[in-house]
């Protein structure tokens, strides 16, 4: 079993999950009543929907994982899934994302749709230097 496959079997017994098909059109995805919160593109890696004040308020700390690729401006966290490890930080960082999307319709924060699997995005990531 991959560790995306792992991560999915666990994350569809969650009551506040479905299994839906990915607006991006790529691999498989999990949404909420609110909205799309996982994309799993590959057996390697997810695209979460944490929102932009969620990850404005952890950026710091997602800058230390190097699981984890930031896209400026963008809405969603790639993880990348090389370990048990990573899969366990998807899933705390699930729970802050399904929070944050219970919060959205009292929030100001539009709903962001467009998950990072383009092509076109350079994925940044501030660790890269191995510090």
């Amino acid at each position: 079993m991959t560790l995306a496959s792992r991560a999915i079997k666990q994350f569809v017994s969650w009551p506040d999950l479905t299994e839906a098909r990915p607006s991006c059109g790529i691999g498989r995805a999990l949404r909420s009543s609110v909205a799309e919160i996982v994309h799993f593109h590959s057996d390697r890696s997810a695209d979460l929907h944490l929102t932009a004040g969620s990850i404005h308020r952890i950026v710091n700390d997602l800058a230390e994982s190097s699981a984890i690729r930031l896209i400026p401006g963008s809405h969603w966290v790639t993880v990348r899934l090389d370990s048990h490890t990573d899969v366990d930080l998807l899933m705390t960082l699930m729970s802050l994302a399904l929070q944050a999307h219970q919060r959205w319709p009292h929030s100001d924060e539009p709903l962001s749709t467009q998950c990072n699997e383009h092509p076109h995005v350079i994925l940044v990531h501030e660790n890269e230097g191995g510090r």
